[in-house]
């Protein structure tokens, strides 16, 4: 079996991401215990601070009948200078792949192309590919599909809305990003979803215009304004992503129906009005609890 990674939400193709959504929809209905993993030790290293990834993947391991080796990075080697790639090496003799939440990208990278297992993404500074699996599993199973609808993005320009632009674009979805000028998405990755759409039938565009990236929307999205490692900011990024906010005048110019998500952790009066996170349009909690769904799909992919 080749190794594959998850590095990148465009690690896997279309029709590849399609596959993995149709068994995350096959887990979500049944969530009795299974065997897939059996035999298999899934080791977990986070470098960051995690609720819904941490979780969700510990518990989707043992469900699969896995083994999750929870490796605290401060008491690894890494911490007294050993190489990532003598890490990735000796990882590769004892488990079967590995989920890293970390800082820089190229710490994944490198781990990947020194070790023998899979490296899953769960999250980096530059993406969060996992995230964006539960966030079209979720639009899918309210929706009915992903093609030709319109996902509106607001507020910073981070990892997340780097995955959802690929995640989108890979869907054949309208993924409208609204960001203030110099916090929009890097324009590296907004130029391979634009080139991801073209074959796919979707389209990408970004805008310093909340309201024009919400207009006729089916999906209305925001995130944190201050991201881990940016609390010095979250005063400056207040005032600034102020007309970014996701509330009622927001919403009204989305389609009546369109849903709400947001990622979380969520701070209420902030990115997001308390009566919008909380009102019937809201899907954020189902979207934390497919987070479970998508990945058991993930890892059944990457290792079965």
């Amino acid at each position: 079996m080749t190794k594959r990674d998850y590095l990148t939400v465009d690690s896997l193709t279309s029709e590849e991401l399609a596959k993995v959504l149709d068994v995350a929809d096959e887990f979500k209905r049944d969530r009795r215990p299974r065997d897939d993993l059996a035999g298999k030790s899934i080791g977990m290293i986070f470098e960051k601070p995690s609720t819904r990834t941490r979780i969700s993947f510990e518990v989707g391991i043992a469900e699969l009948g896995g083994h999750p080796v929870i490796l605290n990075a401060s008491e690894l080697q890494l911490g007294r200078g050993e190489t990532l790639e003598d890490t990735a090496r000796v990882l590769s003799r004892y488990l079967h792949a590995v989920v890293v939440r970390t800082f820089a990208q190229s710490r994944l990278e490198m781990l990947a192309a020194a070790g023998t297992i899979p490296v899953i993404n769960a999250l980096s500074d530059f993406t969060h590919p996992c995230q964006a699996l539960a966030d079209l599993q979720t639009i899918r199973e309210h929706r009915g599909g992903l093609e030709g609808l319109k996902l509106a993005y607001l507020g910073d320009g981070n990892n997340v809305v780097h995955s959802l632009l690929k995640a989108g674009a890979l869907a054949g979805m309208r993924v409208a990003i609204g960001s203030p000028a110099g916090y929009e998405p890097i324009p590296q990755v907004v130029d391979q979803a634009t080139r991801i759409a073209a074959h796919t039938g979707g389209d990408v565009f970004c805008t310093a215009d909340p309201l024009e990236a919400a207009a006729d929307a089916d999906v209305v999205y925001t995130d944190v304004w201050a991201s881990m490692g940016q609390e010095g900011e979250a005063a400056a990024r207040t005032m600034l992503f102020r007309p970014f906010q996701v509330n009622r005048q927001v919403m009204d110019a989305a389609k009546p129906d369109a849903l709400v998500m947001h990622c979380l952790p969520a701070h209420r009066g902030e990115e997001i009005s308390a009566d919008v996170i909380d009102g019937p349009n809201s899907v954020v909690f189902d979207q934390a609890e497919n987070r479970l769904h998508s990945q058991k799909a993930l890892l059944t992919f990457l290792l079965t």
